[in-house]
Order: C-alpha cells, then structure tokens, then sequence
C-alpha cells in the first residue's frame, strides 16, 4: 500500500493526524484486508477509503498449503496481468519468515533455477515487494481459514529469495527494505531481513554501505570458474575473484556474517575434491568464522539435475568441516507445493 499517497489525501480531505496513525496500526500491525474493518474510522471516512484506495497491489490468484503445515505458496496476479509468486514457511516452530520476490522472472539464466528459465519480465516496484509481506500478515490474520493449525501467527524474517535478483532492482529494493525497517510502518529490526544475491559484486558492496546491519547470503554452487561459467551465467561478469573481493571488503565494513547458499547437484559439484575446492576458495577470502555454508538438496524443477544423496551430502559437509569450514545441512521446505528454492515459475 502506498502510505505516502493515502496520507496526502488524508490532508486534503481534512482528516486530523492521528487518523493516519490508526489506518498505519490496522494494516501494518493488525494486517486488515479491507478499510471496512477499521472500526476505529466513521463510516464514511471506511467507505471514501476502500473506494480510493487498494490495501494491495495484486489480487490472489492461488493459493497452495504444504501438507505438513511448514510452507504456503500464493500465486499474485499484478494490475498489469503479470504474475509472481511468493512463499511463506516456517522452518521451526513459532518461526514465520515471508520469501519475497523482486523481479517478475528472472535475467540471471541460472540453469538449475525455474524462475531463470522463465526470462526477465519487468522489475516489482518497492509497493509491490512489500505488499507480499502485508499479503502474509492478512492470510495469518485470517487463520481460521488454514487447513492446518498455527500457534505463532507472527511474522519474525523477511527473506529476499524468491523470484529475481534483488540487486538487478536495488532502487525498489532499498526502498522496501526502508519501508520495512520503518518504525511507523511493518518495524522490523535490520537483522530479520535477509537478501540474497547469485553474485553481483556491487550489489555486495551497496548493502554493506547502506544496509550493513541486513543479513547477506551468496548463491555459489560451484567454486571454480569453469564450471561456475556453464551452469551461473552471472560469473561471467563476476566471477569468483570480484565475489572475493567483494566479500573482503563487505566484512571490512560489516564484520558481520554471510550465509554461503551451496546446491548439490549429483555429479556436478558434489565431490570430495569440489568439497576441497570450495573450502579453498573460501578460506582465501579470509574471516572463514564469519563464513557459514548452507548445504541444499536440488528441488527438482527440470529433468536435467538429480539432488546428491543423503551420504553424498553428509560426506560433503565432513569435507567442508576438516577443511575448517562451518556448514550446516539446511531442512528444504515447499518442494511439495513448488515453492522450495529455485522453483518459483508462477505455475
């Protein structure tokens, strides 16, 4: 919702102050669906609301719930016609982070990922970026209308992992994680936020110098340029020493922890000697205990990649371990529902 704008008119339309500070608490805080149920506003002030103003951007179009009641894929319709499509999931209990999307498709062509497949469409405005998390807080607001039961309804991280690359957008994309951090509107704390980037080294160094205290995480997948070049066409532009560097001086001015993001692909990058290569790579960038690898199983989205084995897998974080790294298995959530990393093709 544009709060800018429906404040304005507020002004025009002579309303006192404080009314702006009850409409920001029931859509913000209280994640209201409509004007109608702010019953703290006349009638008539409800009714010149709803008729002016859309509390969102898109409309639903479908909505998909995981069984084990962990994840939730809504399929937005946007007033252009385009689609996109944001995931909401739980990976502990009380635990709720909402998995944004940036971009309606994706430029970056990486070719284990749905969304590259679909091309680049157009980029989201920072309205629409933000309007998935108050998308979110109404479906919870509602929770009676969910198959399974939540205990927590609250929303405690926002992850810039959907559809897209956040730093192909970082206009809109700074100024919904303004919206975001702002005390008067959702207040969340800079460190609930999380972005992720496939690579793109000055998006690294923007973040750091506006956002530092924004959590940061690296799709990487592979750790050699060769084999980063035929599956990531981004490296081609940054490869893995500009990443490097870029890190450098990311932790030079955050001192703060990156999530590496590490797909393992059967027979592609999921070797005792990848293992070894990306503990390499790793350990000369430097600060390797600001450095923590989140190892994921492929979902699937293509016939042209298998997911490594579970003995594959583990192997390969001992590997990473006696190497001196840190990593960490990661539980894939919404791969029933097309929801789980790189699925996200609005289908």
């Amino acid at each position: 919702m544009d709060i800018e704008k429906l404040e304005k008119y507020l002004g025009e339309i002579g309303e006192k102050s404080f009314r702006i500070k009850q409409i920001r608490k029931a859509v913000f805080v209280d994640g209201i669906s409509s004007f109608e149920e702010i019953s703290t506003l006349s009638k008539e002030l409800r009714k010149k609301l709803d008729e002016n103003f859309k509390i969102l951007s898109f409309s639903a179009e479908n909505i998909l719930e995981a069984k084990d009641g962990q994840s939730v894929k809504a399929l937005l319709e946007l007033s252009d016609g385009n689609f996109l499509e944001t995931v909401l999931i739980s990976p502990k209990p009380g635990d709720w982070s909402v998995c944004v999307s940036t971009q309606v498709g994706c430029a970056m062509g990486c070719r284990f990922c749905a969304t590259g497949k679909m091309g680049f469409k157009r980029n989201l405005t920072a309205e629409e970026i933000t309007d998935q998390v108050l998308f979110w807080r109404q479906y919870l607001n509602g929770i009676k209308n969910l198959k399974f039961k939540i205990k927590n309804c609250d929303i405690s991280n926002v992850v810039y992992m959907g559809m897209g690359e956040p730093f192909n957008n970082w206009k809109e994309v700074s100024e919904s994680i303004r919206i975001l951090t702002n005390k008067d509107l959702f207040a969340f704390g800079s460190r609930s936020i999380s972005v992720s980037t496939s690579g793109i080294a000055e998006g690294i160094e923007k973040l750091a110098s506006e956002f530092p205290q924004v959590n940061l995480a690296i799709s990487l997948h592979f750790a050699n340029d060769k084999k980063r070049d035929e599956f990531m066409p981004v490296n081609k532009k940054d490869n893995l020493e500009s990443l490097k560097i870029a890190l450098q001086k990311y932790f030079q001015k955050t001192k703060r922890k990156v999530f590496v993001e590490y797909i393992l692909l059967e027979d592609a990058n999921d070797t005792k000697e990848d293992a070894q290569e990306l503990a390499r790579y790793l350990k000369s960038i430097g600060n390797t205990h600001l450095l923590h690898v989140n190892l994921i199983g492929y979902n699937t989205t293509s016939g042209d990649f298998r997911s490594s084995s579970g003995n594959r897998t583990h192997k390969f974080k001992e590997y990473l371990l006696l190497g001196g790294i840190n990593a960490t298995i990661r539980k894939s959530l919404g791969e029933e529902i097309k929801g789980a990393c790189g699925q996200l093709a609005t289908r």
